[in-house]
């Protein structure tokens, strides 16, 4: 008998790259346990439907949160940003969820500092509650050393772990959902 492979998508915002590597090495880790594809949020289709087991949505952590039209436009002040047109924040507010039991899983990107507030990851995490999505796992942050980066050591081995742990989850709820 052969079973369907779980399929993941990633969506990421990223202003210089660090929080674009953070999502590949999420795929590294989930491509053990299911089919990945990796899109930039610009690119992100609106709708997701039963093609997705798993969506995860990453974004770096701007002004508190999640990144708006001012905050990128300030972004590329400072060097060239990848994300300019479409932040997660619009990319949520307009998707389009066909089933509500698909489980997503929020990463950020954050400075290191650790008495800077606020967090993409739980804004998004909040964002797709309110779409009918559930989560799959805590929000997780990914530190970079500045606002251009670059990623603090270790992150990208961090990102992949919890990449195969949400494969593993995954793989855990397919298995219970089939008789």
């Amino acid at each position: 008998m052969h079973t369907k492979r779980n399929t993941a998508l990633i969506v990421y915002e990223s202003m210089f790259g660090a929080t674009r590597r953070i999502a590949e090495a999420i795929a590294e880790g989930l491509s053990t346990s299911a089919d990945c594809t990796v899109v930039e949020v610009g690119h992100a289709q609106s709708v997701i439907g039963h093609d997705v087991d798993l969506l995860v949505i990453g974004a770096p952590t701007h002004a508190f949160g999640l990144s708006t039209p001012e905050t990128r436009r300030e972004a590329e002040t400072v060097g060239k940003v990848i994300s300019r047109e479409l932040g997660v924040r619009e990319w949520l507010a307009g998707l389009i969820v066909l089933t509500p039991i698909i489980r997503t899983a929020a990463f950020d990107t954050r400075v290191k500092q650790r008495w800077v507030p606020g967090s993409a990851a739980h804004r998004i995490e909040r964002a797709a509650k309110h779409k009918g999505l559930t989560p799959g796992a805590e929000p997780m942050s990914f530190r970079v050393e500045g606002k251009t980066g670059p990623l603090l050591a270790g992150e990208l081995d961090r990102a992949r772990e919890w990449g195969e742990v949400l494969g593993l989850e995954l793989t855990a709820v397919a298995a219970a959902r089939t008789p």
